[in-house]
């Protein structure tokens, strides 16, 4: 089968992959545009599982600045090699998850960083919560479980919600990246600042 060049040219805007593994995708979908692009992500996805070890030494540091000045925020965001570190799409990912963190407020980059200390207080919480709401003893772990995937999502930067686009998370955004630089990326560790916010 044929595949028109315009076609390629619409997949790749929609996918951020190369020209040829689009080709290649519309060619195994027989041109379906839609599972095409469900083809590739699925691919990218195992790429990206593969590419999870690699060092990721390199990467910039994005600087932002919220709200005239009331927000500032200094994100780390590493990939394997300066040239795609150097690529408009990357310094963009890292623009994007500068303005996220700002808007957002997460503390942890990753639901493993968080203390567990936070997490059995977040338990003991929902519990008190869930009692004193009058919630039957039979539902109350199912109600605490929830309450502290809630918690999570909110508070951890790769399981929030991405702001442009709530059917997305920004793990499906650094996912997209890894695809469409074919390099692992990670990120590391950030800090958010606000204007009149207690010293710790």
């Amino acid at each position: 089968m044929s595949i028109a060049a315009k076609d390629v040219k619409a997949l790749r805007e929609k996918t951020g992959v190369g020209v040829l593994d689009c080709k290649k995708a519309l060619e195994e979908t027989k041109g379906d545009m839609d599972k095409a692009v469900v083809l590739l992500r699925e691919q990218g996805l195992a790429d990206a599982k593969k590419r999870a070890n690699r060092e990721t030494r390199n990467g910039r540091l994005e600087l932002y600045s919220h709200g005239d000045g009331r927000v500032g925020v200094m994100v780390e965001v590493n990939c394997e090699t300066d040239f795609v570190a150097r690529t408009d799409g990357f310094r963009e990912f890292a623009h994007e998850i500068a303005l996220q963190i700002a808007a957002s407020a997460p503390q942890w980059v990753h639901e493993e960083d968080v203390p567990e200390e936070v997490i059995k207080a977040e338990r003991e919480i929902a519990h008190k919560r869930a009692l004193g709401e009058g919630k039957p003893e039979k539902v109350i772990d199912r109600i605490i479980e929830g309450r502290l995937t809630k918690f999570l999502d909110e508070t951890c930067l790769m399981r929030q919600e991405y702001i442009r686009d709530d059917s997305k998370t920004v793990t499906d955004l650094l996912n997209n990246v890894i695809v469409s630089t074919g390099e692992n990326v990670t990120l590391r560790r950030f800090k958010r600042w606000e204007i009149g916010e207690e010293l710790a």
